[in-house]
């Protein structure tokens, strides 16, 4: 996906079937201005987390089956919904805001040194893990815009700023760590409607020197 609309088609045009009473065995047809028509009247959205080995930035199914800014483009009066998420991987199920979920699976993996220092001991396929799950985040900005300008800051600090960091990440994937980072400076220099990352600081210079441009 390249902007906030690709994701919202793809969204309409997967999830818009749905059986008809009037066309009974005739399985499910699509109904996209009926599907409209339901989600502009939402005031909230809701997803269920079911796994506590995958995560909401794990995969790109969460975040490409949230409607929060489809919604809120619907409504007749731009309201965003407020959106939700079901923690049910323990026998204690929790309902957080999707922003708190957000926040919490950004501490405890892509910004926590142990889970980054433990990708990083596999190697190559560890950078893509941090590459998919900081491309990942963007998604989440892109469909809700509840990722706190935060996250990328210290995403910046972390993994950009300092030096040995990126020495690493570089020399043992360099393609995922340039994709990713190609990825985060388009969504914040390609869009000057909605800026996903507007605090992620990677300047252009600093890309140029760091890839050879």
């Amino acid at each position: 996906w390249n902007d906030e609309k690709q994701l919202q088609d793809m969204y309409l045009s997967r999830k818009s079937f749905a059986f008809d009473s009037d066309a009974p065995g005739a399985g499910m047809m699509e109904k996209r201005k009926v599907f409209e028509m339901a989600l502009s009247t939402a005031d909230a959205t809701f997803q269920n987390l079911d796994s506590s080995e995958i995560s909401l930035t794990d995969v790109s199914h969460y975040f490409d089956s949230d409607p929060t800014n489809l919604v809120q483009n619907l409504r007749k009066d731009g309201k965003k919904p407020s959106a939700y998420i079901a923690d049910t991987t323990t026998a204690n199920a929790q309902v957080r805001t999707l922003s708190e979920t957000v926040r919490l699976d950004a501490r405890t993996k892509l910004l926590n040194p142990k889970w980054y220092e433990g990708m990083l001991s596999t190697g190559y396929e560890g950078v893509r893990e941090i590459e998919k799950r900081l491309t990942n985040t963007v998604g989440w900005s892109a469909t809700s815009g509840q990722v706190d300008n935060w996250v990328y800051e210290e995403a910046n600090t972390t993994f950009i700023k300092d030096e040995e960091m990126l020495n690493r990440l570089m020399n043992t994937n360099p393609n995922s760590f340039r994709n990713s980072h190609q990825k985060l400076l388009g969504k914040q220099t390609g869009s000057n409607q909605r800026l996903f990352v507007e605090l992620y600081i990677l300047s252009i210079d600093s890309f140029n020197l760091v890839f050879n441009f």
